[in-house]
């Protein structure tokens, strides 16, 4: 038994005599023969790696001019364990922060891209500042600086398209596989964001020796382990950025949509939402608060209401609804509705209309001109209650069949993150309202483009591509190319390249009769405001209602102005939406814009009678009033918000009307009891917290 124990033992002498011996070897080769670790070490001290951010893709419009190009700008970059020995206070001064924002930012630097890489301190420095900080760089080791590629836009046009790029954030960086870095930047919205992978290139890496006053003295073994940053592709697009900056200042002031379209490959030439910003803002040194302005802004500026903003059609829906029920062959073009100011044969006499004389809705050509309600209702209910199917549902899933095929309720698929669907509502939202059972008179307004129909203004431009283009339409799409296009940029831009044949089954009769009946709404119906000298124009004006709670109570606000249309009538080569909101009728406003959009786009100039005209529409002012009202109140709930938080009263001020109530006597905690909402109301002397009961606010 002591003879097996000794033997065991030996092995296990032997076994960590082996580890023993291989473990000083590595060591030798590691320290001795390689010395690769000691010249890592040294780098860590001597060789500054600094980032190369390649130049992102510029982008053209159709005439090949630059509306996104770049500039070049400097990020102040950090490298927390190589801060020795710098005078703090004289630092902070230099690049205007104080000490508590200094620890701060190196605190986050080391916490979320480690001690020895180097973060983004203080980007797109300005120019004052980048000078006073190369001139004195050698006071602060651990700082340097690195070019940084701005975006510049040469028109002050199109933000909402171009969309803007922010350093990229920890879920980017999550998204990505850690591809992305900290201080580097990323499209967030827009073209920028869909075509990210095209525009963004690929960074490189320049390593440069430093001095003992942490000097950049020249490249690191002549620059073998360097890198060369590749720039981003261009994308050439479709848009027209004389007929976008004209789009731009008459929407200036206005809330909605305008969008417009070649409709023979789907290119959009113009896209604006209003209220709009110069994307300049974004990209300048106080980029980050003119962000947060516009962010906290009630009127949305940030929003695209062109593919984001959803509207009810009214009658611009109506060609839609006369192309159906022709389809379907439930009413021909010859075929009239005796509608004497109203409809009546749902009992209730809804919806009227503006015409009450004979003849007004004799056929659909006459029926589109006079924009007859109880024509459009009555044929919505022929469609749906068509006798080939065998109940109301079914022809209404049929009818929402068609509705998808105009590229209504569903995503057009538009080269833009955030496009919104609309909406066509479903059989089972009606189920659920009427116990299961409702009849074509339950939504008899949804042929007039109401009820729960919703649509962008988007969609909209694109069902007049459908019209113009007799079934077919191509996907909305911005950018025509790729510079240097692979196969996987094809295998993307193939879906904008394929065309939809999704209605061009529907006889030349039928879209005839429609064509012509848009075309008679511009020569004397309600769109004669669009009639422009040597070109057939088709359209269709639309107003619809519009309410809003505010403060408790349903509010009624003027109408949505819409008009839609094409242009010329053979051949187009045109398609316009426009909404706007709050502005009256179709033809006061939205019209007058599209009328002036395709005389620019068409004949590349404007009559003197439109020009007068473009000035008279920008300079009108139709902001909807209760925003200013709704601004207040969004400011003070976030002001009595940060009060809460933080017992710091200077944002409360100016919500005190009364001049003799001192904000100290504000107590040092406003709670927030659970059946309670806190709004902010107009303030009077007496009322100290300014809170209403939830349930009042909802009734």
């Amino acid at each position: 038994m002591s003879v097996f124990n000794q033997s065991r033992s030996r092995v296990i002498r032997i076994i960590f005599l082996v580890a023993f011996i291989f473990i000083i070897a590595q060591l030798f080769y590691l320290q001795i023969i390689d010395g690769k670790h000691r010249q890592l070490a040294a780098m860590d001290n001597a060789v500054f790696a600094k980032v190369d951010y390649p130049e992102r893709g510029i982008i053209f419009d159709r005439k090949g001019r630059a509306i996104l190009n770049n500039t070049i700008i400097y990020d102040l970059m950090v490298t927390p364990s190589e801060i020795k020995g710098i005078d703090t206070l004289d630092f902070c001064n230099l690049i205007g922060i104080d000490i508590e924002e200094f620890k701060q930012k190196v605190l986050d630097a080391r916490y979320k891209n480690g001690p020895v890489r180097p973060s983004v301190f203080k980007g797109l420095l300005t120019q004052d500042i980048q000078a006073r900080f190369e001139e004195n760089s050698w006071k602060y080791p651990g700082f340097n600086l690195v070019e940084r590629p701005l975006r510049t836009y040469p028109f002050n046009a199109a933000a909402h398209i171009l969309g803007y790029i922010r350093e990229a954030d920890a879920k980017d960086i999550e998204r990505s596989g850690n591809f992305y870095r900290q201080g580097d930047f990323i499209g967030k919205t827009g073209l920028e964001s869909y075509y990210e992978d095209v525009l963004m290139g690929q960074r490189g890496v320049q390593y440069m020796i430093k001095d003992n006053k942490n000097r950049l003295v020249g490249n690191y073994e002549n620059g073998d382990f360097d890198t060369a940053s590749i720039a981003g592709r261009g994308l050439k697009t479709f848009i027209d950025v004389d007929l976008q900056q004209m789009a731009e200042k008459l929407m200036t002031n206005k809330v909605g949509g305008l969008v417009a379209i070649d409709p023979k490959t789907g290119g959009i030439l113009a896209m604006v939402s209003g209220p709009n910003y110069d994307p300049n803002d974004l990209t300048r040194p106080n980029g980050s608060k003119n962000y947060s302005k516009l962010v906290l802004d009630v009127t949305g500026p940030m929003l695209n209401r062109a593919i984001g903003g959803r509207y009810e059609p009214g009658s611009t829906f109506k060609p839609l609804g006369a192309l159906v029920a022709l389809d379907e062959g439930v009413i021909t073009p010859s075929y009239g509705f005796p509608c004497g100011g109203r409809y009546t044969l749902c009992g209730h006499g809804k919806p009227a209309c503006t015409h009450a004389g004979g003849g007004h809705a004799a056929n659909v050509r006459l029926s589109i001109a006079n924009s007859c309600n109880a024509y459009y209702a009555h044929v919505y209910r022929l469609a749906v209650d068509n006798p080939k199917y065998k109940n109301v549902k079914e022809g209404f899933l049929k009818w929402s069949e068609y509705m998808h095929a105009f590229g209504l309720g569903v995503r057009l698929g538009v080269d833009l993150p955030n496009e919104n669907k609309g909406n066509i509502p479903d059989t089972a939202d009606y189920n659920r309202e009427n116990n299961n059972r409702w009849t074509s008179c339950t939504n008899l307004t949804l042929g007039i483009g109401q009820d729960k129909m919703l649509t962008t203004p988007l969609q909209m431009a694109n069902a007049m591509c459908v019209i113009a283009n007799k079934g077919y339409y191509y996907t909305p799409h911005f950018v025509d190319k790729i510079d240097g296009e692979t196969e996987d940029d094809s295998t993307l831009m193939n879906q904008f390249r394929t065309r939809h044949n999704v209605l061009t089954h529907i006889s030349d009769t039928a879209f005839n009769a429609v064509i012509e009946g848009m075309n008679d709404v511009v020569k004397f119906g309600t769109a004669r405001v669009a009639q422009i000298p040597g070109i057939d124009v088709c359209a269709k004006t639309g107003t619809a209602e519009n309410y809003t709670i505010l403060d408790g109570r349903r509010i009624k606000l003027p109408n949505n102005s819409m008009f839609v249309c094409f242009a010329p009538k053979e051949n187009p080569k045109i398609a316009i939406a426009v909404f706007v909101q709050n502005a009256g009728y179709g033809g006061t406003w939205a019209g007058p814009i599209s009328r002036l959009m395709i005389e620019k786009y068409l004949n590349d100039t404007l009559m003197k009678k439109s020009e007068a005209d473009l000035e008279r529409i920008s300079k009108t002012n139709l902001m909807p009033a209760y925003f200013k009202r709704l601004q207040y109140k969004e400011d003070s709930i976030r002001a009595f918000k940060w009060f809460n938080t933080t017992k710091d009263s200077v944002y409360i001020k100016k919500y005190f009307r009364a001049l003799n109530t001192p904000v100290k006597s504000i107590p040092n905690n406003i709670p927030f009891p659970k059946n309670y909402k806190i709004e902010t109301l107009a303030i009077l002397p007496i009322e100290k917290y300014f809170r209403k009961p939830a349930t009042q606010l909802l009734s």
